[in-house]
């Protein structure tokens, strides 16, 4: 970008882990507090053991609501004053969630915490898409993803670890050290990427006209319904994972470590894609994984249903499964953003609303079946990946693993 003028010189590798760092605040929300679940059931004495699962959902559902709000302020002002001001309010709320009594105010904070964090995924994507485009910012996302993937692995292992020296009230106080301390790293090093010239005042004039543009744009809404609809198994596993391996498997003692493999899968999945999408183009090897992610999930469900289901099994299908989702999650993305030069933090943001509200909706609601078997979770992989496909073959008008050449974009130096 040549019209740029940094506040601060950033390499390439630290806005990458920059990025992957502002968007494990979310995995560090909701991953962290996995071990944390029935402790905080039992605290509140809830009467439906799926009652807990709203800990997560009602984050993610922040998240997703709050994905419409980021795009057009960070057109207009910026992509760090936005950055700085909805990490402060991720702090605030982080602490007061620490210090909740009753459960309906830990929902609420924890929404409006989930609310201010979903500039995290908006802004990271618009700034990556002011640096890079096409297959080069799908390679960049999945190497943010590899990295972000990290965390997913670790989270679960330090709730674990914070639970032996104190409650369920402590992990908030971590989530809250942590987003202080990315505050300051924003502050210090993120120079501005937006362009000047393409900034665009907030009047809805120009966001519906960027909205209709987005919803116009087949190839692009298509690839952010198939996004949101590979999320969505992820959701509901991360919602009811503690519930599947302490009540289905009683695997409770070992759980934690169980779903780090689990993550792990999705790492690898990111870091094999970052290495190839160059060479084969971001629907290739995304559609690939689908065909697969779809195979792997119907012999799920087929085992699952002829009783053969061991959790050695499970763990090893699940990873598979979650492998896949790594060599989709940053393709369909990147591919959904191609269109969006100007407006790129309006169409992100857009796109991020859709997904992810569709992803918790349908994430949660298969979360919410666990009826103290695995067959609903697996059932729901089968039936998203089913109708991820269906998307994609819309969206590229039946035409796939094709190739679309972009003109190379100057990146972070």
């Amino acid at each position: 970008m040549q019209n740029a003028r940094p506040t601060f010189p950033i390499g390439r590798f630290e806005l990458i882990v920059l990025m992957a760092s502002l968007m494990s605040l979310n995995a560090m929300a909701i991953d962290i507090m996995l071990p944390a679940l029935g402790l905080i059931s039992d605290d509140f004495a809830l009467q439906n053991p799926n009652d807990r699962q709203w800990i997560i959902t009602s984050y993610i559902y922040g998240m997703g609501i709050g994905s419409i709000i980021y795009g057009s302020l960070a057109d207009r002002y910026g992509r760090k004053p936005v950055l700085l001001v909805t990490i402060a309010i991720y702090i605030g709320f982080g602490i007061f969630c620490a210090f909740s009594q009753d459960y309906n105010l830990l929902l609420l904070a924890r929404f409006i915490q989930g609310l201010a964090a979903a500039a995290m995924g908006v802004l990271a994507n618009s700034i990556i898409r002011d640096r890079y485009e096409g297959d080069a910012m799908a390679r960049t996302m999945s190497t943010i993803m590899m990295v972000f993937m990290i965390v997913p692995v670790l989270a679960p292992m330090a709730g674990q670890l914070i639970l032996y020296f104190a409650d369920w009230h402590a992990i908030f106080v971590v989530l809250s050290v942590f987003g202080m301390v990315i505050f300051m790293w924003v502050l210090m090093r993120l120079p501005e990427t937006l362009d000047p010239d393409h900034k665009i005042k907030i009047n809805m004039v120009s966001v519906i006209s960027t909205w209709s543009y987005v919803i116009r744009h087949r190839n692009s809404v298509g690839h952010v319904f198939a996004s949101g609809l590979m999320m969505a198994p992820m959701f509901a596993f991360i919602a009811s994972a503690q519930q599947i391996f302490v009540n289905v498997f009683d695997a409770g003692d070992i759980f934690v470590f169980i779903f780090a493999a689990n993550a792990s899968a999705m790492a690898v999945g990111n870091f094999v894609n970052s290495r190839i999408v160059t060479r084969f183009g971001a629907r290739r090897v995304s559609q690939s994984a689908l065909f697969f992610f779809i195979f792997v999930s119907l012999a799920h469900l087929g085992i699952t249903l002829a009783g053969w289901l061991t959790l050695p099994l499970f763990v090893i299908l699940l990873a598979a499964s979650m492998g896949m989702v790594g060599f989709t999650g940053a393709n369909f993305s990147s591919i959904a953003m191609q269109p969006f030069a100007k407006g790129a933090g309006v169409a992100s943001s857009f796109q991020n609303f859709t997904r992810t509200l569709l992803s918790a909706a349908i994430g949660g609601a298969i979360g919410l079946q666990f009826d103290g078997t695995t067959l609903p979770l697996i059932l729901g992989f089968s039936i998203c990946g089913i109708t991820t496909l269906l998307f994609i073959l819309w969206a590229e008008k039946g035409v796939l693993f094709r190739r679309v050449q972009t003109a190379p974009k100057r990146g972070v130096r």
